[in-house]
């Protein structure tokens, strides 16, 4: 096991309503992120999960290299035009997204050597 430096992932959770999954996904497709220009931005991905009680579940999935990167992100111009295009259609989610941050205090890799 390698030790690695210390990251921060957070992640958004998602219930979007049974017949909006696909514009919700063709949202995030076409979306202008700007992640790959910010300091710190190591990987971003969506995340479909599974159904529940007539919604799908998505989490929005970021790796930073630290909390303190991911703060920047959070006050930047990239983040406010990045969330100014996400506007869906009306009946997409069934309830606001859920914020989850959490510290990397472990990690295993198949790439570490």
């Amino acid at each position: 096991m390698r030790r690695l430096p210390l990251m921060f992932i957070a992640m958004n959770r998602f219930r979007i309503n049974q017949g909006f999954e696909a514009g919700f996904e063709q949202m995030w497709r076409e979306r202008e992120s700007h992640l790959a220009e910010l300091d710190g931005f190591v990987r971003f991905s969506l995340l479909r999960g599974p159904e529940d009680a007539g919604c799908r579940l998505y989490a929005s999935h970021t790796e930073w290299a630290s909390r303190e990167h991911f703060d920047a992100w959070r006050t930047s111009e990239a983040f406010h035009k990045a969330h100014a295009q996400a506007k869906a259609p009306e009946g997409t989610y069934a309830g606001p997204p859920v914020f989850e941050g959490f510290d990397v205090v472990l990690e295993e890799r198949a790439d570490a050597a």
